[in-house]
């Protein structure tokens, strides 16, 4: 069962590496994204990486630094993904080697319940050039572990997700680990790779996990309620067995004497029973007159018959809440796939999108070049030279001569701007070139619709998803709480069970004989009908049916196993 989420921060979370944006204030983004590289792929371990990477920016603004972070965007889906989990009852955490002054603002946006990370040293609000924190020389696995050390939670029940060598520790100890956009290192150990821009295609990967756990639970439920199922009848029948035999002897022994008719009564029922007392857990003791054994034996019957009812009315309860949490669960796997679906489809159209882009700006870059080429450069020059004599005569006081000078010039050139013309082969390729161009901008208009419909169709099914798996986990709640009444009925079933026998053990000693009864001769006719309801009950108890003390006494009558 999925309890707790842990992100790494950078390029997970938060779509860019913090170091290397911080980095860029200093002008050594170069050095650091070199060192970076290194650590990421498990060439260079993590302590001396960060430290070596800190000690570069020391002098960098504190004020610079938080004016930077505003700059820097969270990954595709960042805070739907967050949502989303938070909604169904995880537990969300941040876990990450970067720094403080840029995660901590996350804790309130997106609504996590911790962020752990490293805090860059500073004075007078410039840096030093340290770095401290318990990811500096520590394991994020050892954060992990004193996190959900005071928690219910195991490492089991949590899902790590991450891009970095710095990751590997809880992605391989965690009960799911998911490599996100990662490097080759991390790819090698995760039980789950996802290579995609938007941060939400990690939800179906932990809602299959999710379903999965809670499968394996049921199973492990039913398999544990049926071998209590069979204990208890295995230990009903020795009950059965040992009752029938006694019961069987003292027949024998009730007709013999009858025959004869020489032997009293062995006992009367006002006797009272041995001096032995016999106590349990509960504080059940027998009583000490045979009167009294024999009121006890009705209340306990009376009890067992209550609890077997109750017993019964959970396991029904049980199994309608399983059946509906199947339904819903089938369910939600159909929604989910509908989301996927819908979301590759929208994948599939945005690439569609970029190919009608590119061939749309190589129209227009072709009609551009052959618009210049066959004549448009000079004509624009000449356009320009004559607004340049024109603003001069329009703007500035100038001696007649020059004047008549500067709108001959002008003339001039409007009279080489007439002269130039686009001959017909190049007008009828600009021409289809503009065609072609406009065909390829009304395509991506069009494809860029049908993708928001597709993304918009996705984000419903999502929800949809989410509503559903919220319905089949009260679903399971109901399931595993009626099927833990049912135990306990169980438990007390078998109790007063084992009072039973024990009464029936003193009253077996005890009792009055039996004598022959006058309606002897239908016995035949009884005990057939006996037999085939013993058979009936038989058959239905192979199919699963619960049977009570008397059916089960009935079956050992007539030696049906």
């Amino acid at each position: 069962m999925i309890k707790l989420i842990v992100f790494d921060l950078d390029n997970v979370i938060m779509n860019g590496e913090a170091i290397d944006e911080i980095g860029k204030i200093a002008n050594v983004e170069d050095q650091i994204a070199e060192i970076t590289d290194k650590a990421m792929n498990g060439e260079l371990d993590f302590e001396t990486s960060i430290q070596e990477r800190v000690k570069l920016l020391e002098g960098v603004s504190v004020e610079d630094i938080v004016e930077l972070r505003e700059k820097i965007p969270l990954t595709n889906g960042a805070e739907e993904t967050v949502k989303s989990l938070k909604d169904n009852d995880y537990e969300v955490i941040i876990i990450s080697g970067s720094f403080d002054i840029i995660a901590d603002p996350l804790k309130e946006k997106l609504g996590v319940d911790g962020i752990f990370v490293n805090s860059l040293v500073e004075e007078d609000g410039v840096l030093t050039g340290e770095v401290s924190g318990d990811l500096v020389s520590g394991s994020k696995l050892d954060v992990l572990n004193n996190f959900i050390g005071g928690k219910d939670i195991s490492l089991d029940e949590c899902v790590a997700i991450g891009d970095g060598a710095n990751d590997i520790s809880i992605i391989e100890a965690s009960g799911l680990g998911i490599a996100f956009n990662a490097k080759p290192a991390v790819k090698e150990i995760a039980d789950v790779i996802v290579d995609d821009g938007d941060l939400t295609a990690i939800l179906p990967v932990i809602e299959a996990k999710a379903t999965e756990d809670d499968e394996t639970e049921e199973e492990v439920v039913e398999e544990v309620s049926e071998d209590e199922t069979v204990e208890a009848v295995d230990e009903t029948v020795d009950d059965v067995v040992e009752e029938s035999e006694e019961a069987e002897a003292e027949d024998a022994v009730d007709e013999e004497v009858s025959e004869d008719g020489e032997a009293e009564d062995v006992a009367e029922e006002s006797e009272e029973v041995d001096d032995e007392i016999v106590e349990f857990d509960d504080g059940f003791v027998l009583a000490d007159t045979i009167e009294g054994v024999k009121q006890q034996k009705v209340e306990k019957e009376e009890q067992i018959a209550k609890i077997a009812e109750e017993r019964e009315h959970y396991n029904m309860v049980a199994k309608e809440q399983r059946k509906i949490r199947d339904e819903l669960n089938d369910s939600l796997k159909e929604n989910l796939n509908k989301a996927i679906e819908f979301r590759d489809q929208r994948n599939k159209i945005n690439k569609e999108v970029e190919e009608e882009k590119k061939l749309r700006n190589k129209a227009n870059k072709d009609l551009k070049n052959l618009e210049w080429s066959s004549g448009k450069k000079d004509k624009v020059k000449l356009e320009n030279e004559i607004k340049k004599i024109d603003k001069i005569i329009e703007t500035r006081v100038l001696d007649i001569k020059k004047e008549n000078q500067l709108v001959k010039n002008a003339n001039d050139l409007r009279k080489q701007l007439m002269d130039i013309h686009e001959d017909d082969k190049n007008k009828e390729q600009a021409q289809e070139l503009r065609k072609e161009s406009e065909d390829h901008h009304a395509r991506v208009v069009e494809l860029s619709e049908q993708a928001q419909e597709a993304h918009e169709q996705m984000l419903h099914y999502f929800r949809k998803t989410d509503e559903i798996r919220a319905a089949a986990d009260e679903a399971h709640k109901s399931f595993v709480e009626a099927r833990k009444a049912a135990s306990s009925k169980h438990e007390e079933f078998k109790l007063v069970l084992s009072e039973i026998h024990v009464i029936n053990k003193k009253l077996g000693t005890s009792r009055p004989r039996k004598r022959k009864s006058n309606s002897k001769q239908s016995a035949p006719k009884k005990n057939t009908e006996e037999k085939e309801k013993a058979e009936s009950l038989f058959d239905k108890f192979k199919h699963g049916k619960k049977l009570s003390t008397e059916e089960l006494l009935l079956l050992q009558k007539y030696d049906i196993n």
